[in-house]
């Protein structure tokens, strides 16, 4: 995977923000086979941001939250946030 960087507009953190549990996060990661230090760099956020909210330490800051979720988009990631159905799905061309 290449690195991609990711601009977030600030005037629509909530709509970025919108949901993406810790075990969304690791899940996406898996399936497109990052690391966190890769994700980490691709949302440019430190790796302890990564590592600290996939295991429910801590709730990262807005931003941070909405630049590590748009860095699995950009790679084919959609997340599921339903009545009954939480989860990932990915894009067949990714």
């Amino acid at each position: 995977m290449s690195t991609i960087n990711v601009d977030v507009d600030e005037n629509n953190l909530g709509w970025y923000q919108g949901y993406m549990t810790p075990e969304q996060c690791r899940a996406a990661r898996a399936w497109l086979n990052l690391s966190q230090e890769e994700l980490a760099k691709a949302a440019t956020v430190g790796v302890s941001t990564v590592r600290d909210f996939e295991a429910g330490r801590r709730e990262p800051t807005r931003n941070n939250l909405a630049a590590m979720k748009a860095a699995l988009e950009a790679d084919g990631i959609s997340f599921v946030d339903g009545a009954k159905t939480l989860g990932i799905t990915v894009s067949k061309g990714k």
